[in-house]
């Protein structure tokens, strides 16, 4: 997977991740509309305005928690899932200025790396958010050249470090395999019934309904902070657009969790449609502070740079 077209897909996957969870940041919890309200002419740029607490181009948890995911992956030479809970760990105890609620729980309770989501979740019995299936860019680009199987392993096991409930690991084992199949070069939408028959059978059905083509977000049944509706208006932003900017404003226009949203379908256009479909104006401001890592902040050439080493 070393190929000139597949780095460019995979830098593709990690920075329009991390720019659509920039650009989705000001405008969550916010109503429909609100991007295209403010933005209406696609192209003219001042996207990247922040807001809520954001400066223009800041990347939030999303990127952060994804970077030190890749960070681990490549100096500890493969998963090494105590490693990455511990930077978690570091980072949370940093106070960044956004962590779920869940995975604050999980990371700061004081169990250890595993057992802490497994007895957070026997608590609350509430874990499926989409906390796992944000960060989930970077493992999906290290694990693709290891096949199905195994990218969607490493997935599940990842997300098992702060989502107890497996409907998280599943879903972040759709994306995995998603993005692996675009790295190719193939249409992720096609690889879809196959992905499906690749998970646990207790939580096929429930993915099969918002991976399905007739599926829409209204039709969503939770928020879609939560995995199903998270995973399935990504995928559905993807399938009604043709091309990387107009997925990424699609996404944000559902409202809502709009960084994660945006982050989980920049990650999924940026692998099919590479990284030259990503706009500069949108990656020269974008820049991933990483709490409690001796204030670096990582820019658009850092992160190519690991999204080239994780293959």
């Amino acid at each position: 997977m070393t190929d000139p077209s597949c780095i460019e897909r995979a830098v593709g996957a990690l920075l329009g991740s991390a720019v659509g969870d920039a650009l989705g940041a000001p405008f969550e919890f916010g109503p429909e509309g609100a991007f295209s309200a403010r933005f209406p002419h696609p192209g003219h740029g001042g996207e990247m305005c922040g807001g809520g607490g954001w400066d223009p181009g800041e990347a939030t948890d999303d990127t952060q928690m994804a970077v030190l995911t890749a960070e681990s992956l490549l100096e500890r030479g493969g998963l090494d899932l105590p490693d990455v809970f511990r930077r978690f760990q570091r980072w949370a105890a940093a106070d960044p200025k956004d962590i779920g609620l869940q995975t604050e729980a999980v990371l700061t309770g004081g169990a250890s790396w595993d057992t802490a989501a497994t007895l957070h979740f026997r608590t609350n019995q509430r874990a499926a958010g989409n906390g796992a299936l944000m960060r989930a860019a970077p493992s999906a680009l290290h694990f693709a050249r290891h096949g199905r199987a195994a990218t969607m392993d490493a997935a599940r096991r990842l997300s098992a470090l702060t989502h107890g409930d497996p409907a998280a690991w599943e879903g972040t084992a759709v994306l995995h395999e998603l993005i692996r199949v675009a790295l190719t070069g193939e249409d992720p939408l096609t690889a879809v019934p196959d992905t499906l028959a690749a998970l646990h059978p207790d939580h096929r059905a429930r993915y099969a309904t918002v991976l399905s083509p007739g599926w829409h977000p209204d039709q969503a049944t939770e928020f879609n902070g939560a995995v199903w509706p998270c995973l399935g208006s990504a995928v559905w932003a993807l399938r009604t657009t043709t091309s990387y900017e107009e997925a990424v404003r699609t996404a944000i226009d559902l409202g809502g969790d709009t960084d994660t949203v945006a982050a989980v379908t920049g990650a999924l256009a940026g692998a099919v449609y590479g990284i030259d479909a990503v706009p500069e104006r949108w990656t020269e401001p974008l820049h991933v502070p990483l709490p409690g890592f001796d204030g670096r902040v990582l820019r658009a050439p850092e992160l190519a740079d690991l999204a080239q080493r994780l293959l």
